[in-house]
């Protein structure tokens, strides 16, 4: 038994926004300096009353649709979110209410930018074992909810969004190889370092990193995991027939393709459109070549992300 994606979607609420727009909004900065530095133009920010599971939503109902399946088909939903809705229930849980299933195992997972590749790994497993048959996993964020807009060094690279997959029971192979890996000795390096206590915030509830520490972490177990992943299915990553990383910044995703060995002709990049959305970045990108026909039924594609934990990791599949 192997696990073949049946369908994808995706969501990014309201209106594009600029970086012009992020200036007239009060933040120091142009958009010549973000583009620049990170390829970013525009990213999406959802309404105050928005929540992860509202993202998660709009995207599993294309991903349903794309499939050819009812809500009330699934049997396990998994959904990788740093931005959940609260503390508990889980986002998946209220995801499955909302879809008007009440049968399936749901669950989140934390693993802020690699999370839909770790949710893959976990989904394929299930499949892999014979308990489950169809899957969603879907990766949903609202970034915005913690971002210090005075720090113009980390407000300008993030927006909201949501990505999701049907990952389906089949006869014939679709996750070629997968691997993850986490190092927690770097969790300094990109945290938010707050928390709740007593009804009130302990120490900073924004997001805080170090970029340069960030950018030779990412860059190095990328490559690394990619040549891994490649490995483990007997392929040279110029085999592959797409690289989709994490949309985080576009020196990082041309920094990786370059050690990776893999001509930028060959990388999905979205993060011009909608900065780095964490876990949805992935899904998001995939949900886009597909719509967009450059992503093809029998191609082999690398999926990979790194995010604070640090966490990382990749899946090679035969879309």
């Amino acid at each position: 038994m192997f696990a073949r994606i049946a369908g994808v979607g995706s969501y990014l609420p309201g209106p594009p926004l600029s970086n012009d727009d992020l200036k007239q909004r009060g933040v120091e900065t142009n958009d010549e300096w973000i583009v620049s530095r990170t390829g970013i133009k525009t990213r999406h920010l959802a309404d105050a009353n928005c929540t992860s599971s509202d993202l998660a939503l709009e995207a599993s109902r294309k991903a349903l649709l794309a499939a050819g399946i009812d809500a009330s088909e699934l049997d396990l939903i998994i959904v990788a979110t740093s931005t959940p809705d609260f503390i508990f229930p889980s986002t998946a849980c209220l995801l499955q209410a909302k879809l008007g299933n009440n049968s399936a195992m749901a669950f989140d997972v934390q693993a802020v930018c690699s999370g839909f590749v770790y949710a893959l790994n976990i989904a394929e497993k299930f499949i892999r074992c014979g308990s489950h048959k169809k899957v969603l996993v879907v990766g949903a964020e609202v970034f915005s909810r913690i971002l210090d807009w005075d720090d113009r060094a980390t407000c300008v690279l993030f927006g909201d969004g949501a990505g999701a997959v049907i990952l389906e029971a089949s006869g014939k192979p679709g996750i070629l190889a997968s691997a993850a890996h986490a190092d927690g000795a770097y969790h300094g390096i990109l945290s938010v370092p707050g928390n709740v206590c007593g009804g009130k915030v302990i120490g900073d509830p924004f997001l805080r990193m170090d970029g340069q520490a960030v950018f030779k972490f990412a860059v190095r177990v990328l490559a690394d995991v990619a040549h891994e992943c490649c490995a483990l299915a007997g392929i040279l990553p110029t085999g592959i027939d797409w690289l989709i990383p994490h949309q985080a910044n576009i020196r990082i995703i041309e920094s990786t393709a370059k050690r990776v060995g893999v001509e930028m002709n060959k990388v999905i990049v979205t993060v011009d459109r909608h900065g780095n959305t964490s876990a949805a970045s992935i899904p998001l990108a995939l949900d886009a070549a597909i719509r967009d026909g450059r992503v093809q039924r029998g191609q082999k594609v690398l999926l990979e992300g790194v995010g604070g934990g640090f966490t990382w990791g990749a899946v090679l599949l035969e879309f």
